[in-house]
């Protein structure tokens, strides 16, 4: 348990995100924001009880969240578009829609689209052995890869054994390695090697080292930098005109971009870290530019795609080993499918959630290492307004309790390794916990 001052009044968060609107909604859709913004919820919640709806800037101020930048779409368009808060907090510089995050994870499910463009246009093979197609660094052979093909299709799907979970990213100053010494795990490289140290196909494991072996094969089956390639691949063709790939971030968006901030509301160490692991975490964008990826994926399923075949989009969104496709996390819903991706790096949080069919979706991102936690929150509340299968409130009945039952309960118990006590006071318990100071008055 933390008890936390706010960043700033919750007045000034919420003029932050009004004033980042372009145009002004009609009153039916103000009234669909308003209640968006002030449903946000616990995933469990006492039935009956009228007071669980929590305040977006309350609860960005709970959690020490500077920025929030949201863009909803409905009905196969964008309906809205909203930014909170301030995309710096020290110099109180405003959010605005035209603020750049760290998408982070959500990279990936961006670069599996320009991959699958390159297979369309038969510039690399889904299936195969990956070495038929590189040429400047090859995947190492070993026992594993005897067992089974490291193929494109496997490295999408998180199932060709490779190594190296995720990224830690550089500190401003710090040398970029190349694609190569990341590969290889050399320096100035800060992560090992990437290797295959299980057999392909065996197992589901997620690889931010197996998107840089695909962001290899990428750069050289088009001949041009792993960023130009994607901005011609995606970037252009969707009107993604705010993102880019390149790393690090161009000194002509650096003002356009938020800060990132750590979990105690401290900003990160000059201003945010770089990423060259650009297909596994390097993406910089706006949650309107993820926006049209969601509405590609959703078009493409329906044939009617700009980058992809209405084939290749159910390739894309057809499960693997565990609950992913090729680049997404997808869900089988009955009468839709969702297919979504996370992502975090030091100091930013976000997801894209959409679904195929009712041409629904979001795209969160956050400037704090706390913002996986707000973003549920809001997605809760856009589910109940927008009528989601998932993310539903679950609400649950009290029932009166019995003194002679909770007084055995109290006691010391160990939360997460952490002291905790339960105290019985008659009818009720009470949860009680140790607080840890941050500082004098921070817990």
């Amino acid at each position: 348990m933390k008890i936390r001052h706010s960043l700033l009044p919750c007045a000034a968060l919420l003029l932050c995100g009004l004033s980042a609107q372009a145009q002004s909604p009609s009153a039916e859709l103000q009234a669909r924001i308003t209640r968006v913004e002030q449903g946000l919820s616990a995933p469990v919640v006492l039935k009956g009880s009228t007071d669980q709806k929590m305040d977006l800037a309350k609860r960005m101020a709970f959690y020490q969240v500077p920025a929030v930048s949201i863009a909803l779409i409905n009905g196969g368009q964008i309906e809205w578009a909203r930014a909170y808060g301030l995309a710096d907090a020290a110099s109180q510089r405003a959010a605005t829609t035209a603020t750049l995050f760290q998408a982070a994870s959500v990279s990936k499910a961006v670069t599996a689209i320009g991959a699958l463009n390159l297979v369309e246009r038969g510039k690399l093979a889904l299936d195969g052995d990956v070495n038929r197609q590189l040429s400047a660094w090859k995947v190492p052979q070993n026992e594993f890869t005897k067992a089974g093909e490291v193929s494109l299709r496997r490295l999408l799907n998180h199932s060709a054994g490779a190594t190296v979970h995720g990224y830690r990213g550089y500190a401003q100053g710090q040398p970029l390695p190349t694609l190569l010494q990341i590969l290889d795990g050399t320096a100035p490289a800060n992560s090992g090697p990437v290797r295959i140290d299980i057999s392909p196909a065996s197992t589901w494991r997620y690889s931010g080292g197996g998107f840089s072996i695909v962001q290899l094969m990428m750069t050289e089956a088009s001949g041009k930098p792993f960023d130009q390639t994607m901005k011609a691949t995606v970037l252009d063709p969707l009107g993604m005109a705010s993102s880019s790939f390149i790393a690090p971030l161009p000194e002509g968006q650096r003002n356009l971009a938020a800060t990132a901030h750590l979990s105690n509301g401290k900003a990160v160490t000059g201003q945010w870290h770089n990423y060259p692991e650009s297909a596994a975490a390097g993406l910089w964008t706006t949650p309107t530019d993820l926006a049209r990826v969601v509405l590609e994926v959703q078009q493409a399923a329906a044939g009617k795609g700009k980058i992809l075949s209405r084939a290749m989009a159910s390739t894309m969104l057809t499960r693997g080993l565990g609950e992913y496709g090729l680049g997404f996390y997808v869900e089988e819903l009955g009468d839709r499918t969702s297919f979504s991706h996370s992502g975090g790096t030091e100091g930013f949080r976000a997801q894209l959630y959409g679904y195929t069919r009712s041409g629904q979706g979001v795209v969160i991102m956050t400037n704090s290492d706390n913002g996986a936690a707000l973003i549920h929150e809001i997605l809760r509340s856009i589910s109940a307004e927008y009528g989601w299968p998932e993310f539903q409130v679950i609400e649950k009945a009290a029932v009166p309790g019995d003194a002679a039952i909770n007084k055995p309960l109290a006691g010391d118990y160990r939360l997460e390794d952490n002291p905790a006590s339960i105290v019985a006071e008659g009818p009720r318990l009470y949860f009680q916990s140790e607080l840890f100071a941050e500082a004098k008055t921070t817990f």
